[in-house]
């Protein structure tokens, strides 16, 4: 997989998935989305398949004043990102323990291929609803 596929695959997601997300108050840049809540962060990450060919999105929370790693690195709320989170839940998981759908992009040909993943991306995020991330560790 040539890192053109993975290119080509950014600027869909950039296209598609990504307005909705600034439009819900999402900031950040690809791969990483932050959006700060009265009590919580909620956490979007698309973590790609480092032999290429697909990606999943990965969705947490953390406190409004970010988070500290175990060996006590302080992470501030306009840094952390779902990797340093421990609870994870993937797109299209019901819960922690599953693995999600891993959204492939292997086979793609067009333009178009690559905005139908994206668009698959977007049908499962649920942002317009503030409480969705949070209500997923509850």
């Amino acid at each position: 997989m040539s890192s053109n596929e993975r290119k080509k695959m950014d600027a869909a997601l950039k296209q598609v998935v990504i307005p909705i997300l600034r439009e819900q108050r999402f900031k950040g840049s690809l791969p990483h989305f932050r959006r700060v809540n009265e009590n919580n962060i909620d956490l979007i990450t698309f973590q790609f398949n480092r032999w290429g060919g697909s990606f999943v999105v990965e969705l947490a929370t953390c406190p409004t004043e970010g988070t500290t790693m175990y060996w006590g690195e302080i992470i501030p709320p306009n840094k952390v990102n779902a990797h340093h989170i421990d609870d994870r839940y993937r797109l299209g998981a019901s819960s922690l323990e599953e693995d999600g759908i891993w959204f492939n992009y292997e086979n793609v040909m067009t333009e178009e291929d690559y905005a139908k993943v994206a668009e698959n991306v977007l049908k499962l995020l649920k942002t317009s609803d503030q409480n969705w991330i949070t209500s997923l560790f509850q």
